[in-house]
């Protein structure tokens, strides 16, 4: 249970890690960082993402300012996203992450090796 006392800010600071900290949004951020405007269809094929969900991320991640959707009223239609100002703050924090991850694979995936064998036992 968070201690609102110690820490007023803390359920605050945990709403914006929850958005900006799941899988697929992080990964809306690292596709549009590297390839600037995208439609939603090649955000979707980039990622191997549901239509579904993609709408949900999108639309959160515009909600918190991270990213601008452009309509353009065009047959069919044209829907282009790209990081806000503040979504492109945002570039170096998950960089360091995704480095993290790659540079740690292979001894995370070594320790679930060895946590799986011995939760076998």
């Amino acid at each position: 249970m968070l201690d609102t006392d110690q820490c007023p800010d803390c359920k605050h600071i945990n709403e914006v890690l929850a958005r900006v900290g799941d899988r697929w949004s992080v990964l809306v951020i690292i596709s549009l960082a590297r390839y600037g405007t995208l439609r939603f269809n090649e955000l979707k094929r980039n990622l191997g993402i549901s239509q579904r969900m993609l709408s949900l991320t999108l639309k959160e991640l515009e909600r918190d300012g991270l990213v601008n959707r452009t309509y353009h009223p065009t047959i069919p239609p044209k829907v282009e996203y790209t990081l806000t100002p503040m979504g492109q703050s945002f570039r170096e924090p998950v960089n360091a992450l995704g480095q993290w991850a790659l540079g740690n694979l292979a001894k995370i995936d070594a320790a679930r090796e060895v946590y799986d064998a011995a939760a076998k036992e």
